[in-house]
């Protein structure tokens, strides 16, 4: 499972035209779920992301988590974390997982965020989707269950 993790000052997701998901500060996180991915990953990238601190103390060093900032997180599901470049110019997307099982673990995380007590916002599963943000920052990390970066 992977996620790309921007801090944001505001973030919205729309839907044909209509808002689906909106949240001032806090996290924009972009979710992919590859083939073979299991609960431990939810866990892995949940857990991270609830604690991760990403905002500024009062001394203005990275010490606080979004939770610490009252802040929130819109988590959009986006299978195209798992394309596969390396050769020609079509991306190959056999690494990401198929939908149903997307689905389940995209959904699981969500839920493993709210239990943590995190305030979450989401797009729309397999929709095409306008995605705003404005940075702050740029604060932007990545995250890999299993660890490669």
């Amino acid at each position: 499972m992977r996620a790309v993790v921007q801090r944001v000052r505001r973030a919205s997701v729309r839907v044909d035209g209509k808002s689906v998901g909106s949240i001032e500060k806090g996290l924009l996180v972009f979710v992919g779920i590859g083939r073979g991915d299991l609960d431990q990953d939810v866990s892995y990238i949940a857990d991270k992301l609830s604690t991760l601190r990403l905002f500024d103390d009062d001394d203005g060093k990275m010490n606080w988590s979004v939770s610490d900032v009252g802040g929130s997180l819109l988590v959009v599901s986006q299978f195209t974390l798992f394309a596969d470049c390396r050769r020609g110019r079509r991306p190959s997307y056999t690494a990401a997982a198929g939908s149903e099982t997307a689905r389940q673990l995209y959904e699981n995380v969500i839920d493993r965020l709210r239990r943590h007590g995190c305030s979450v916002q989401t797009g729309t599963f397999q929709a095409h989707m306008d995605v705003e943000c404005v940075n702050d920052g740029p604060v932007t990390v990545l995250l890999d269950s299993n660890r490669v970066f």
